[in-house]
């Protein structure tokens, strides 16, 4: 029988860490394999807390083990869960499946149940993510295609026209009504076959937060393991708990980061160039929309600037190098809005 093994992100929410641990024992269930929580350098007690209630529920000693990881450094999003996997099962044994769970995500019963065996039926595909509602019941869209130029700037014009006419480049796709393929999907709750991974490795870490999961679905394609969203695998997320992207009042300096390397890294400098004009241009487009019609701008303040200026300092390095000097915000990488 297949083994799985589940990869919770920790930065400073513990008690909300134990509560989706909590979601994912029960969902595991008759599955062979362990949950490992990392704790990413939180500083605050979070992994001595953890610890210590790991022991006294006595998950650590359970027929789902449950263990915490120090990772030792905030190095984001793609580096902690990378150190949960390359950790494996206890013991040091290989899992057959990695499954990545949000520490502010819940997953019903039988939502890990149905990922996995969606990905036992279809051994072409090589990752697997759930329907993601909100705790108010309300669906979030988590499937995407791949961000393009066209994409770009449709997404940052938001005018329905340009949007029918650019519908195949779209980025948010509407929510799906059936099990289907996607480009890629939110990782707040996502499964991957370790065959897949040993293939075309794990998250690049120049990520830091935002786009890592967008890169990793796209190697994984390339290399012929396409993604699928599964309806039937249903979990409950909160979104944005460690990130606070709700209320960004600039956009963060490791977005764009993240942004410009994506694009850069993927379809070379002047792609990314492109990109980010075509997203300037949309965005100019909205705001003189927004000049007589009274509606929210949708982004935070200076976003237009802050990207453009962002490109044109970091833009013209070699492409797969680091946007950025790299820095060590106050944010996990996990709890992502979705």
């Amino acid at each position: 029988m297949a083994t799985l093994l589940t990869v919770i992100l920790n930065w400073r929410t513990p008690e909300m860490t134990l509560r989706s641990a909590e979601a994912a024992l029960r969902a595991m269930a008759g599955i062979p394999g362990a949950i490992t929580i990392v704790d990413n350098d939180s500083g605050d007690g979070s992994f001595e807390r953890i610890s210590s209630e790991l022991a006294a529920r006595g998950w650590d000693r359970g027929a789902v083990p449950v263990r915490v990881l120090q990772s030792g450094r905030n190095g984001g999003f793609g580096a902690g869960n990378n150190h949960g996997i390359r950790a494996g099962l206890p013991g040091g044994a290989r899992p057959d499946y990695v499954y990545l769970l949000n520490s502010d995500a819940f997953p019903a019963p039988g939502a890990i149940r149905a990922l996995l065996d969606h990905l036992e039926r279809h051994p072409g595909t090589g990752f697997a993510g759930s329907f993601i509602q909100g705790e108010d019941g309300a669906p979030h869209r988590t499937a995407f295609r791949f961000p393009s130029i066209p994409g770009e700037f449709e997404g940052h014009i938001r005018f329905g026209p340009v949007s029918r006419l650019l519908h195949r480049h779209v980025v948010a796709r509407p929510i799906p009504q059936a099990t289907m393929r996607v480009d890629w999907l939110a990782g707040a709750s996502l499964m991957m076959r370790q065959d897949v991974l040993d293939r075309i490795g794990l998250f690049d870490e120049t990520f830091f937060l935002y786009f890592e999961e967008t890169d990793l679905c796209r190697r994984a394609a390339r290399a012929g393991w396409p993604t699928d969203y599964v309806l039937e695998s249903r979990v409950t997320h909160i979104g944005s708990v460690s990130t606070g992207m709700k209320t960004w009042r600039r956009i963060p300096g490791f977005w764009l980061d993240s942004r410009l390397h994506y694009f850069s890294k993927n379809h070379g400098r002047a792609y990314a160039l492109a990109a980010t004009l075509a997203a300037a241009a949309g965005g100019a487009l909205w705001r003189l929309r927004l000049l007589v019609q009274k509606r929210e701008r949708g982004d935070p303040p200076r976003f237009l600037r802050d990207m453009l200026a962002h490109h044109f300092r970091h833009g013209f390095r070699i492409s797969g190098e680091r946007a950025n000097t790299p820095r060590q915000p106050a944010l996990a990488g996990q709890g992502r809005e979705s």
